[in-house]
């Protein structure tokens, strides 16, 4: 199992930041600009474990050079199941520098960001805190 997996499913936050390089920039299913910095997306990370309910990793992908990695995922947002993706990009030293997430269908993407944006100044404020 990739550590990144292992980090999330046992819901050890510190050792998902710890994967994270400086420069990782956070593409969201639903917002239109990416978010900078490993900080933000660390705090956007917890706020969606906040979010999501019955969150489980149901397949893993990954390119041969160990550079590309995708994580498919089902949960649960706001009594929305939903069914996801994150897509990792690992740079030379093995940290994640691009991390993208899409979802599916609309109504739980739309309820996603409902949830999400209730979030927003925690994670404002964890961000603000690292």
């Amino acid at each position: 199992m990739h550590p990144f997996r292992k980090a999330v499913e046992s819901g050890d936050m510190n050792a998902v930041a710890a994967l994270l390089a400086d420069d990782v920039v956070f593409t969201s299913p639903v917002a239109f600009k990416p978010y900078p910095g490993k900080a933000l997306t660390a705090a956007i990370l917890r706020g969606v474990l906040r979010v999501f309910e019955d969150f489980t990793y149901i397949r893993e992908i990954a390119n041969p050079d160990g550079r590309d990695h995708a994580f498919v995922f089902t949960a649960t947002v706001a009594g929305k199941q939903l069914q996801g993706c994150d897509f990792l990009h690992f740079d030379d030293d093995g940290k994640i520098d691009e991390f993208t997430v899409m979802v599916r269908p609309l109504s739980a993407a739309q309820a996603l960001g409902e949830a999400m944006g209730a979030q927003f100044e925690r994670i404002a404020q964890e961000a603000a805190e690292q």
